[in-house]
């Protein structure tokens, strides 16, 4: 699978003209599936705690028909995002990925929110519920995460043990921690023997200490790409897949029952 990571934002597009040629470059290059950062069409609101009723959309809102348009015209696969406010009226930082015909084959709440100065999340949206599921419909099995929930590796453990072979993990943190998230990002692929994307907004905004770059990793914890620039198209292969998971610590069981019950057993205490 050829993956485009796109390290650019696209709240100053109200017609989606930008990633629409952003994608259609990244097809004209072989690309399968292109990668956005976290929220890549809402300017980042987390900046304060005041959460505006224009940031959200419910499902099929104008943010998602634009990437789901953006997709369709360039004809490229996409992982893109939204805050989706749900029939109850409860707000979700939302993981998207569309198909190149514009169809959505797969979503993701955020399930772990940060509260500090620049990222006070949990002002904007609430905890997913759900946990992540692998989807099959490309060339690869991909699985989300977002962002902090690189931190608490539950996530990638679930993904690997359904056969995800890439996670797709957008992100919007600061250059100043980047070498720790480079650490867990490299970790998790390889604990998960699976690909891993994560691509990270560009800049600051309105003071949110926001840019470092998008990086990605193959099974074995090589980096494949670290960059900054917009546009940058990396290759993965299902052979590096299945050689970590014949390799340690690939090889190795995972106790699923025994660690449900662990969970089941601090959940009612």
């Amino acid at each position: 699978m050829r993956v485009a990571l796109v390290t650019e934002v696209f709240f100053d597009d109200p017609e989606g003209y930008q990633l629409t040629r952003m994608l259609i470059d990244a097809a004209g290059r072989g690309a399968d599936i292109a990668v956005l950062p976290e929220l890549p069409l809402n300017g980042w609101s987390p900046y304060s705690k005041v959460a505006k009723d224009e940031d959200a959309e419910p499902v099929g809102g104008p943010r998602q028909a634009r990437m789901a348009n953006a997709a369709r015209e360039a004809g490229v696969a996409l992982v893109g995002g939204a805050i989706v406010t749900d029939d109850d009226g409860i707000r979700h930082n939302t993981a998207i990925v569309y198909d190149p015909e514009g169809d959505v084959i797969s979503r993701y709440r955020k399930v772990h929110l940060p509260e500090e100065e620049g990222y006070w999340e949990t002002s904007h949206y609430e905890p997913g519920t759900e946990p992540p599921r692998v989807v099959d419909a490309l060339p690869l099995n991909s699985g989300l995460q977002i962002c902090s929930d690189v931190n608490r590796p539950q996530g990638f453990q679930l993904l690997a043990a359904q056969g995800a072979e890439v996670v797709f993990a957008p992100r919007a943190t600061p250059p100043g921690t980047y070498e720790r998230w480079r650490i867990v990002l490299r970790a998790n692929a390889v604990m998960s023997g699976a690909y891993l994307v994560s691509v990270n907004r560009p800049r600051p905004e309105n003071g949110a200490p926001i840019g470092g770059p998008s990086i990605a990793i193959a099974p074995d914890g090589t980096v494949l790409a670290e960059t900054t620039e917009p546009l940058t198209i990396v290759d993965l292969e299902r052979s590096a897949v299945h050689e970590a998971a014949g390799e340690y610590p690939g090889y190795l069981k995972r106790f699923a029952g025994l660690y449900a019950d662990a969970w089941r057993d601090l959940s009612s205490s």
